[in-house]
């Protein structure tokens, strides 16, 4: 029974996963001039491409553009450790089953530094053990908002002294804009790509 019950919820992330998209690209020469410019800020940035959440949302291009900043400042601008990131947009993508994310940033994650074990018990749903100290506060911290959309004065007072004012805003912000772009995604459909890592399962309720 178990087996089959594993098989059922494996079958369901892969159809989410899978399923048609339904904010596929759209061809260029059917663009308006401001969604060719929203595309071209992209792709001129460092980013050098426009692939992901951005194919649905340039529907709206006076949105894209000051979105497309705010996650070209998430990845590239921050001050906080790239490990630190990873391990928060890996935390976001797993509260939304967000596909596409975590196929991106499982690697990233990685090659950041952060363990295997701890992007695995992440995927599972499970608090992670070996933790640094700096990736459980930020473990902590993350979970809390999510769990009780706020932190208490605990894990604050515990988040500031380790971070600071600006990084732990940019941990908020990191969090906020993959759950943006994780709603569209869901939202939208966005195709995978091909290839590892494995798919996330629904976390049990």
């Amino acid at each position: 029974m178990k087996k089959i019950f594993v098989g059922l919820v494996v079958c369901v992330a892969m159809n989410c996963a899978f399923a048609q998209e339904r904010m596929p690209r759209i061809p260029e020469d059917r663009m308006t001039e401001a969604q060719k410019q929203a595309v071209a800020e992209i792709i001129a940035g460092p980013r050098g491409a426009f692939i992901g959440p951005f194919v649905s949302i340039v529907r709206s291009p006076g949105f894209m553009r000051p979105v497309q900043k705010v996650g070209e400042y998430v990845r590239y601008g921050t001050k906080l450790d790239r490990r630190i990131s990873e391990l928060a947009a890996l935390i976001a993508s797993r509260q939304w089953t967000q596909q596409y994310e975590w196929h991106g940033h499982y690697p990233q994650a990685i090659k950041a530094g952060l363990k295997v074990t701890i992007i695995d018990a992440i995927a599972e749903g499970r608090r992670p053990t070996g933790m640094a100290e700096d990736e459980e506060i930020v473990y902590d911290f993350l979970t809390e908002l999510f769990a009780n959309k706020g932190v208490s004065d605990a894990t604050y007072a515990r988040t500031l002294a380790k971070f600071g004012e600006e990084q732990l805003m940019d941990i908020c912000g990191n969090v906020g804009y993959y759950t943006m772009i994780g709603m569209i995604m869901n939202v939208a459909r966005t195709a995978v790509p091909e290839g590892p890592p494995p798919l996330l399962v629904p976390l049990p309720r």
